[in-house]
Formats: C-alpha cells, sequence, structure tokens
C-alpha cells in the first residue's frame, strides 16, 4: 500500500528544521549535555594542512550543511543558535560546547553566537568538503584574507534566524559578500508544496459540500465529496 505522502513531508520538514538549527538528539538520562563527539573526532583526526584561512568548510550531515570559515591555526569560525551570550559576556562559558537546552533556546529566542572552535568540534567527526560552494558563485570570491577578516570581526553574539540569519547565510557572506542560503530555498518549497497539498485537499473538500447543499445528498454528490480528497491526499 502506498504510504500518505504529505505526512511524510511534514515529518521531513520537522526533521529538517530541526537539523538546520544543529539539534542532536541526546540519549536518555543525559541532562541536557550533547554527547562525548565520536572517536573519529579525537584531535589530529583531520589533516588541516590542506585548509588555507580564508577557506569555506562545509560538514554534510544527513539532512542539512553545516558551514564555517576555516580562520588558519586549526580554528573556524561558526555560526550556531545560542541564548547564553543573552545573558553573560563571559566568553569561557560561552566558549564551552553548546548544549542543546542552550541552542533550542537560542532558536526560540532568536539569538546566536558566531564562535570560534577547533575543526574537530567544529566537524564533530563528519567529513569536510573545502571551497565547494565557489562554483555555484564563480567570480563572486572574495580573497581569502577579506573572508577571513570579515569572520573575525563578525565573532561574538548575533541575531538569529532559519530563514536570514543562520550559518550558510554566514559563510556566504564573509567568502562571497552576498548572505544566501541554498539550505533555506529547499526547506521553503517543502513548505510551499505541503501548502499547496493542503489547499487541494481543502479546495476538493468545499466543492463537495457545495455540491451535496446544491444537489443534495446522493451517492453522485457524496461519494466523490469523499473519494476525491481522500486520492488528492494520497497522491500529493
Amino acid at each position: 500500500t502506498m504510504k500518505n505522502p504529505v505526512p511524510q513531508a511534514a515529518s521531513l520538514l520537522l526533521e529538517k528544521l530541526l537539523l538546520l538549527v544543529h539539534v542532536r538528539p541526546l540519549p536518555a538520562g543525559s541532562g541536557g549535555e550533547p554527547p562525548p563527539p565520536p572517536p573519529a573526532a579525537a584531535p589530529g583526526y583531520y589533516d588541516t594542512s590542506c585548509f588555507k584561512r580564508g577557506d569555506l568548510l562545509e560538514v554534510p550531515r544527513t539532512l542539512f550543511i553545516h558551514f564555517g570559515i576555516y580562520l588558519g591555526e586549526n580554528r573556524v569560525a561558526h555560526l550556531m543558535p545560542d541564548i547564553l551570550p543573552a545573558f553573560t559576556g563571559d566568553r569561557r562559558q560561552i566558549q564551552q560546547v553548546v548544549t542543546n537546552k542552550r541552542l533550542i533556546l537560542g532558536v526560540i529566542t532568536k539569538t546566536a553566537s558566531i564562535r570560534v572552535d577547533t575543526v574537530e568540534d567544529f566537524a564533530y567527526g563528519g567529513s569536510i568538503l573545502v571551497n565547494h560552494m565557489d562554483r555555484l558563485f564563480e567570480d563572486q570570491v572574495l580573497g581569502s584574507e577579506e573572508a577571513a577578516r570579515r569572520a573575525e570581526k563578525l565573532v561574538g553574539a548575533t541575531a538569529y534566524s532559519l530563514l536570514w540569519n543562520n550559518c550558510e547565510h554566514f559563510v556566504t557572506y564573509c567568502r562571497y559578500g552576498a548572505p544566501v542560503s541554498f539550505q533555506t530555498d529547499k526547506f521553503c518549497e517543502t513548505v510551499k508544496m505541503i501548502i499547496r497539498d493542503q489547499r487541494s485537499v481543502l479546495a476538493s473538500v468545499l466543492v463537495g459540500l457545495a455540491s451535496i447543499v446544491c444537489l443534495g445528498l446522493a451517492p453522485s454528490t457524496t461519494l466523490p465529496t469523499i473519494f476525491i480528497p481522500f486520492f488528492l491526499w494520497m497522491a500529493g
């Protein structure tokens, strides 16, 4: 039997929304603290000799990509939602690994931090792509030193928006001079698809109900009112 694509899409949308803001599932009884990085993220795992200052680093995840700007000396600037900078300026506290509680509260209050972490902490055991987005911007690539300086200048507390100011907006501004997010575009297209599907179902229901009111309750009016929305829902 075919599964309903709209609920599937809605579920995927919710999952992607959580991943876009970098929520990591926590084991039961973890107390809100993130699990330790996998063994692959041990210090020295990544060969940073192939990275140059100003490089744009991408870490592909299951449903999203996390972005950062390499600053040299095993340091990466990247944007993460975080509530803590709104309450304290203590750099030692802020620099600690962002827990899910801090992150989710940052998303809710639209606050974030552009922070500098080691390559290991930034990548969290994932593979790293270097300057993979350059092909999309052609002649818009800024100088490497300019990209790094832009990132360094922005380090600190900042506003957060999934649609207008996420980690991808940060790196594209630094390296290409234009804050854009292709992940956000795909996310919005998914939302539009779900809205269109729901509108189609609703419209067909309203037309069916109107036909029942005008023509009376009969198999010729009732059955289409039931089955047409059902098949629209199934077909997506």
